[in-house]
């Protein structure tokens, strides 16, 4: 009976941390949510990565064709300088630039985050502002293409993503709040925050495979995270597609409503 609990448990976990990851609601704030609302752990560093890893996949699967065009444009301008390709390789200068401030913030403040800001607490008030940012640019139209897109554009956002560190600021929602603020287009915006999101996942991947390794966890629970794994890429692959529509029908408020009744919700009772 325990080890089918331990199952549900996973399951529901990767559920929520894949169904939240791509839709600007904090991902790393439900689980703390949950986990404190209903007593919840997963032990181990491998759970976050997994997961992670699996919405990484599901972002993957669904921007295959825009990738698979950076890369081969960004090729054919570094070996044979086609002005046809210049923008996608612009493109993919600005995502590495805009990685940057991830890195460092995140390598700088990393404890901080963990021991000072992981609290239920802080994710409320973190809702709230997240909710609020929504809120400011439910209505925003842009005009920016991806050939309009400039340094301070990828910097910018760079910024924002690192401040989504903070549990509670949703990633794709800062990103993307930043993104509609600089004057992009909707689908701009959408675009180059899940293009932004591979690097700095990829990147926690592949640092944290001898966290894997390493965990005492790994072998014994080795099905439960297989089980979350895969319901991570199922709710991301649907919750993206969800959240594209959403954005072409331009319909954020609702996101900041919610984020406003849990963030009121988790101050009062939690």
């Amino acid at each position: 009976m325990n080890e089918f609990w331990t199952l549900i448990k996973y399951l529901v976990l990767g559920l929520i941390q894949g169904f939240t990851e791509p839709i600007p609601i904090s991902s790393s704030g439900h689980l703390v949510i949950i986990r404190d609302l209903f007593g919840v752990v997963a032990d181990g560093l491998s759970f976050e990565i997994l997961v992670n890893i699996g919405s990484l996949i599901a972002v993957l699967i669904i921007y295959r064709k825009d990738i698979i065009r950076l890369i081969q444009n960004g090729l054919l301008y570094i070996t044979k300088k086609e002005d046809s390709a210049k923008e996608d390789f612009r493109f993919i200068v600005f995502l590495v630039i805009a990685t940057i401030p991830t890195g460092i913030l995140g390598l700088l403040f990393e404890d901080v985050i963990s021991e000072e800001l992981s609290g239920v607490a802080t994710v409320g008030y973190t809702l709230l502002i997240t909710g609020v940012a929504l809120w400011i640019i439910r209505n925003l139209r842009g005009k920016k293409h991806d050939g309009d897109l400039t340094v301070k554009d990828a910097v910018v956002i760079g910024l924002a993503q690192a401040v989504s560190l903070i549990p509670g600021i949703s990633r794709s929602g800062a990103t993307i709040v930043a993104a509609m603020l600089l004057g992009m287009k909707q689908d701009t915006a959408l675009r180059f925050s899940f293009l932004l999101y591979i690097p700095v996942s990829l990147g926690i991947a592949i640092l944290s495979v001898t966290d894997i390794i390493r965990d005492p966890e790994f072998d014994t629970l080795m099905i439960p995270y297989a089980i979350a794994f895969m319901a991570s890429i199922i709710a991301s692959y649907f919750a993206l597609k969800w959240f594209i529509n959403i954005m072409r029908r331009g319909n954020l408020k609702y996101f900041a409503y919610y984020c406003f009744i849990v963030g009121f919700l988790v101050i009062l009772f939690l």
